[in-house]
């Protein structure tokens, strides 16, 4: 492909991931290599939907210099450093995929995959945290890729999946989230109840604001069965929501009181009520929650502890609250 058929590759591919559900607003990120040296990479900040072929940000993987009207996103280095180690790989995909995602946290060690899949995959390692575009996480990432695995678990964060063609990058994220799936683990307090019928949210009934939604998917009502706060155990919940979610009890008082404060919170038995800033916020949130509600009972279904930190949370949340909504309507 010349670099015109490939900017209009790049831009469709961003749509089709937030289609599938693989990534969110503007996270995750997408490039595809132009020649030896070169590659495309999607703008950073500016969601997939809003993202033409112009915005898309030349970046020379040699000196890291780049070309474009925007910012290239912040994981450029990953993807250079991808197109360097593996002369094969003409297409990377960074995404956050929901049980690729709550695997990062814990299960990775010990993961039921055949050899066939590890074969498909390119190979299959994990990297350690990092905060997201920060060196640290470069870094990390690079020492599973030159260890010769084309996906890589990103703890606390996502995927990354680098691959001869955008077909083959689409194909194993696929296989990635099967994979995954097959190994999530839940206590067994939650598997025993998972038939019974969620209550319903008192305080919808008097609701008239569109970006406040009730979030009744199945993850999210057996969660809600808990008393204990949800920690933030991945970035992209620090980010958006916060060190934790609350539980409060199933009355409009309760509920209201929470929202004041917090965008999300569950409601015990029932579910979880979000608040966005307009009907794309809601629908992340959304998304978000499941997926967090997914990786924490898997996480204490594997007896992981593992959380952000205090200080990364506080520090991506200030970031993302106080840049994030200027930059999204820039």
């Amino acid at each position: 492909m010349n670099e015109n058929e490939l900017r209009a590759l790049v831009t469709s591919t961003g749509r089709e991931l937030l289609k599938e559900g693989l990534v969110a607003r503007t996270w995750g990120n997408i490039s595809a290599r132009v020649s030896d040296t070169t590659f495309l990479i999607t703008p950073s900040g500016l969601d997939y939907v809003r993202t033409t072929d112009e915005d898309l940000v030349l970046v020379d993987r040699t000196t890291m210099e780049w070309n474009g009207k925007r910012k290239p996103s912040s994981e450029k280095g990953i993807h250079a450093a991808a197109y360097e180690i593996f002369p094969e790989v003409g297409f990377v995909i960074h995404t956050h995929q929901v049980y690729a995602s709550a695997i990062s946290v814990a299960g990775f060690e010990g993961l039921d995959v055949t050899g066939e899949e590890r074969k498909r995959l390119g190979g299959i390692g994990k990297a350690g945290y990092g905060l997201p575009g920060t060196g640290k996480l470069k870094k990390a990432v690079r020492k599973v890729m030159e260890a010769g695995n084309h996906t890589i678990l990103m703890k606390d964060h996502g995927a990354l999946i680098a691959a001869e063609t955008k077909e083959k990058a689409f194909e194993n994220a696929a296989l990635l989230e099967e994979i995954c799936r097959r190994n999530l683990k839940y206590p067994e307090r939650f598997s025993t109840n998972g038939d019974k019928a969620a209550e319903p949210i008192l305080f919808m009934q008097g609701n008239k604001d569109p970006n406040i939604q009730a979030v009744t998917a199945k993850d999210v009502v057996l969660r809600s069965r808990d008393d204990r706060p949800m920690p933030a155990r991945l970035d992209d919940m620090a980010q958006m929501i916060g060190r934790k979610v609350e539980v409060v009890v199933n009355s409009p008082e309760a509920v209201e009181n929470a929202l004041k404060k917090h965008c999300a919170v569950f409601v015990k038995d029932c579910g979880a009520v979000i608040h966005g800033m307009d009907s794309d916020d809601a629908e992340a949130l959304r998304l978000l929650l499941e997926k967090s509600a997914i990786t924490d009972m898997n996480a204490e279904g594997k007896g992981s502890s593992e959380r952000i930190g205090w200080f990364d949370c506080c520090l991506m949340h200030f970031v993302y609250t106080k840049k994030y909504s200027k930059k999204k309507n820039s």
